[in-house]
């Protein structure tokens, strides 16, 4: 079972490697980080607007503590002291109410201001991850183009490829049509297979064939062999009469 369980894991490890682009791991990288990005950046909106409404409890505290400052002031100028107690009380527990807002007060804007830089450190790694996936991208892509033209050029491409055994596959048949063509001729003019047609010749028609077309040649051969020594022994006979005629119109000078 564990053997086949390591088969198992390596053949889909090895279905994923051919099935993996590295260009769409990296851009769902990107976005992954984008999405981080985007919930610290809602963290540090939250904790600001937290911040925020500790600010508006702590404004509203403030002025109740001094609203009731102000209301023993005149108590006490009227001649009321009870009230003017009561009044202070109260201010003393809204005080530590004050105080304990303004702890909180205190955390909540160091937290804030920790998420900030974080988030500002997480975009300047989000801004240096994508300038860098957009490089690996174009340089997977000029790779993978610059293979295919080698591959192309080197007829080990899976379309070339294709293409050569569709050449071969042809050349290979052609060859066999005409190697069949060749031995049926040969068949027929051996007579070794009748042309239900008629219109091929045994072996002895053929052969008949071919000495009377040399007997043809010879003849005509001969014919125009006269037809040159015919034509020069007439030529012949004109210049010798001719030579005959102007004998006798010479003039004799051994005479006079």
């Amino acid at each position: 079972m564990k053997r086949m369980g390591m088969i198992f894991r390596a053949k889909a490890n090895k279905a994923l490697d051919r099935a993996e682009d590295p260009r769409e791991t990296l851009d769902y990288s990107y976005q992954k980080q984008l999405e981080l990005l985007q919930k610290v950046r809602r963290g540090v909106a939250d904790v600001a607007t937290s911040r925020k409404r500790l600010e508006l409890q702590l404004n509203q505290l403030q002025g109740q503590s001094a609203k009731l400052e102000d209301q023993g002031r005149k108590a006490l100028a009227l001649g009321r002291e009870d009230l003017a107690r009561e009044a202070l009380s109260r201010r003393a527990a809204l005080q530590q109410q004050v105080s304990d807002l303004e702890t909180q007060h205190s955390t909540l804007q160091g937290e804030e201001e920790k998420l900030t830089l974080a988030a500002q450190r997480l975009q300047a790694k989000v801004d240096a991850f994508r300038t860098k996936k957009e490089t690996i991208k174009a340089t997977y892509t000029a790779a993978q183009a610059q293979t295919r033209i080698g591959e192309a050029f080197t007829g080990i491409s899976e379309e070339m490829g294709d293409v050569g055994l569709a050449i071969q596959r042809a050349e290979d048949k052609t060859a066999q049509l005409q190697a069949r063509a060749g031995a049926i001729d040969e068949l027929l003019a051996s007579g070794a297979l009748d042309d239900p047609t008629g219109m091929a010749k045994d072996d002895i028609a053929a052969e008949l064939d071919r000495i009377a077309g040399g007997t043809d040649v010879e003849l005509e051969l001969q014919r125009m062999k006269a037809e040159l020594a015919g034509g020069s022994s007439t030529g012949q006979q004109a210049i010798e009469g001719g030579s005959a005629q102007d004998g006798p119109s010479r003039p004799d000078f051994n005479k006079h």
